[in-house]
Formats: C-alpha cells, structure tokens, sequence
C-alpha cells in the first residue's frame, strides 16, 4: 500500500505528538481493560507506563524497524488468574505476575535462539500464505463481536436486580449495566464511524491523517450533549459520559507500579507456588509465539518489508519477550504487539517508527496525570465501538489481500482456509487444565495439519 510515511520517515514535532496521541487513543481501551478484568487493585495507569516500557524494549530489539505498539495482552488472563489464585497473599500474587511474565519471556528467548540457528525458511513451509491469511482475518473477525456489543454501551451504570437460585433458594442477584439508552449510543457509535471513514476517505492531508481522533472527539461531543440533556432532564437513559470520574481524580499521581507491591511477597515464595505459576504462563507463551508469526505478517504486508527476515523473527521474538517482561515488572500484565496498532497504521499510511516511539513515551507520561486518563477513560464504549468497527475491519481485510493469489480452486487450498475460517468465527477454543487454545490459535493449528496433510498438488484424475 502507499504510505504516507515510511517507516524510518520523521514527521514534524507538532505532527508527531497528534499522531502519537491518536496511536493512544487506539490502543488505550484494550491496554486498561486486562487490569480491570483481573481486578486485585491492579492499577490501570500502571499497565499503560507498563506498555510504553515493553514497547521501548521492543523497538530497540528490533533496531526501531516494527512499527507497532505492545499492550496488554488478554491470552495471559488465565494465567495472571492463576497467580492470585496460587498466592497466600495480595502481594504474593503480585510477584507471581512478575515471575510469570519472566517464565513467559524466557520461553520467547529460547524460540528466539532457536530461529537464529536454524532460519525461518521453516516458517514459510509451516505457514504459508494459505494459513497465515485466513488466521490474520481471524483476528480481526474474533474481535468483532467486541466491537459490535460496545456499539450499545455507555459509562453510566445502573443497577439491576434480578432473582436467581442458590442452595436451594431464591436471592436477589445485583448487577451493573449500561443505563444508556441503546439507540442512543448507537447513534453516538455511528457518528464515531462516518467520521472516521469519511475523513478517512476524503480528507485532505492532516484530516487523513488523524481519523481516528477526529472521530473520536466527534463522537464524545454528541456524547456529551445528551448526557447533559439527561443530566438536566433527569433522563438517566441519555447519560452516556461518566463525569463523576473527575471529581475526586488527582491532578498527579504516581501508578501504582507491581514492583512495589510484589516485593512484600517475595519472602512468601515457595517452590510449589513457582511451579504452579510457571505451569500457568508457560504454556500459553507457546501458544501466543503463533499469534506473534501471524501479526507480524500482517505488518508486513502492510508496510512492503518482511519483518520475519529484517530485523529477523529472532529479533522480533526478543523484543516481545524482553518487553513483556518489562511491562509486567511495572504494570502486571505480559505486552503483545496489537493489532489495533497495526489498524492505525494501515488505515492512516503512516507507518513512522519514529510515531511508535512517541507514542510509548507519551503513553508513559500521561499515566502520572489524573486529569488526561480520566478523560480517555471516561470515553464512552460506544464511541471506541464506532472505531472499533474500523480497525478490527483493516486487520480481517488486511488477511484476505493475502490470499488474493492463492488458488482456492485447489481443493486442498479451500480447506484451509475453510477450516481456519470456520473454527475461528465459530469460536472455537480448547482448555486444558489451566491453559486455554485461543479460536485464533486453534485456526491455527488446525489449519497447519490440514495443510500439511494434504498434497501439494491435486492429485490427476485417472483414465
């Protein structure tokens, strides 16, 4: 594709900084979420200084030649469960999440001096572009339904009451919800949408450049102007914007590091608790190394330079690996490369490694100041939804393009891509223990054997 900036261009300092923000903007929701979900008073400002360490760690492996952004990654959900669950204490379980990043890196290491020695010719042979494509669109078509079901959702919350049984008994179960009216949000999504592609489409220079924000900020005004419609109205179902948040937020804060916390449970380290965090993290390592070929050929394909051979999978391995470790020791959650970095620079042409760079060290800056997060936090689902739409779209489109000239009139190839395709967007996952196969790791794997296992040519009829 043509690029607006390559990857070694260097855009003006005042461009730089909006591009930077918006490569923030699109990696923030996911970033935050994982502490969110794994609760244990993670801190959320940790996890995006986290980020922006582990993506500093990552460029300089990959000598500032892989434009993406590493955030938080959810294939260690499991996994950063496990390590509060094993602990005896809070901050047990803190240094458990650092152990298991380390458990996790050093995986990535040892795969990394593996490819060294022995190439990735092997990797072509294993995942050709028959495999490789459909898995890239499975990892945008995986995160559709994320960003379709954040369409309808706003940061106002309700309660709702419902009954249940437990024990034999009927006790009322209450939980929050969105309080937004859906259609509302909606609306709200679709301005977010038509923004972003039409100046996308038909902008000029700078508007191009910067959809994403240019939507954004579209989106969270008409946001904005029902939730005060509501607030005056007393219609809670128009309340769209939380701006309750800001109220009590701290000017300058300093996160709340995992380091800190961790170091108390360092005494509390037993050989069993080492050993069930490593059972924990190891396994899925292995799992997100097919997760890392296929998003960096994705990257690839959109920047016109394959990664695998320059800098060199062994390269890009390190650089996820060390990172993760890195982003852990300070924000408790393993990073990985994200595909809604990848969105950004495909739907905006500006693959500048220099914007990356940027991005993480402004990522890191912000997370001291309660005012700048507060504000990204408080952006309504449905508006990220609405941008959403678009990035997990370039990730799903960006897959097929590489199969544009694999023949699926080859049976063999059609049932590649057919598995992959269907056992990634029905949902198919496998757990064992404590260990969970991913749909896009599934895809993955089942497509590699039936692509192995069948011949390379179609057989010839006989006479």
């Amino acid at each position: 594709m043509n690029l607006a900036y390559g990857v070694k261009d260097k855009p003006k300092f005042g461009k730089l900084i909006v591009f930077a923000l918006q490569q923030v903007l699109a990696i923030l929701a996911a970033t935050i979420a994982v502490p969110s979900i794994i609760g244990h008073d993670m801190s959320q400002s940790a996890a995006l200084f986290g980020a922006g360490v582990g993506t500093i760690v990552y460029l300089l492996f990959t000598g500032f030649k892989s434009p993406v952004f590493l955030g938080s990654s959810f294939a260690f959900i499991g996994s950063m469960f496990a390590a509060f669950a094993g602990g005896v204490s809070m901050s047990l379980g803190y240094a458990g999440l650092i152990l298991g990043a380390a458990f996790a890196g050093l995986v990535y290491v040892v795969i990394a001096l593996i490819v060294k020695l022995a190439g990735v010719k092997w990797i072509d042979k294993l995942m050709p572009a028959v495999v490789i494509g459909p898995t890239v669109s499975i990892i945008g078509l995986s995160l559709a339904g994320n960003a379709v079901g954040d369409l309808s959702v706003g940061k106002v919350m309700t309660e709702v009451t419902s009954q249940v049984i437990e024990n034999g008994q009927i006790v009322d179960k209450v939980d929050l919800v969105s309080a937004a009216n859906p259609y509302i949000a909606m609306l709200c999504g679709a301005v977010t949408l038509f923004t972003v592609i039409l100046c996308s489409v038909y902008g000029k220079k700078m508007m191009k450049l910067i959809p994403f924000i240019i939507g954004i900020v579209a989106g969270y005004i008409v946001a904005a102007v029902f939730t005060v419609i509501g607030s005056k109205t007393g219609n809670q179902s128009l309340m769209l914007i939380d701006f309750s948040a800001f109220k009590d937020m701290q000017i300058f804060a300093v996160p709340d590091f995992t380091f800190l916390t961790a170091a108390k449970g360092l005494k509390e380290i037993s050989a069993s608790y080492i050993a069930t965090v490593a059972v924990a993290y190891v396994p899925v390592a292995f799992v997100v190394f097919a997760e890392h070929i296929a998003d960096h050929k994705n990257l690839s394909s959109v920047i016109g330079s394959e990664l695998l051979e320059n800098p060199g999978l062994h390269r890009t391995l390190l650089g996820d690996g060390v990172g993760s470790m890195a982003g852990a020791f300070f924000g408790g959650c393993p990073n990985t490369t994200y595909g809604e970095s990848v969105g950004c620079v495909a739907i905006t042409g500006n693959a500048s490694v220099l914007t990356i760079l940027v991005t993480a060290i402004l990522s890191m800056i912000i997370s001291f100041f309660g005012p700048f997060v507060t504000f990204l936090a408080s952006i309504p689902n449905c508006v990220m939804g609405g941008v959403c739409i678009t990035l997990y779209g370039f990730i799903a489109v960006s897959g097929l393009k590489m199969i544009q000239k694999v023949d699926l009139n080859e049976n063999r190839n059609l049932f590649v891509v057919a598995v992959i395709l269907i056992c990634g967007i029905g949902g198919l996952s496998l757990t064992f223990g404590k260990v969970t196969l991913t749909e896009v790791a599934t895809a993955l794997i089942l497509g590699i054997i039936v692509n192995l296992i069948t011949p390379n040519k179609p057989a010839k009829e006989e006479n």
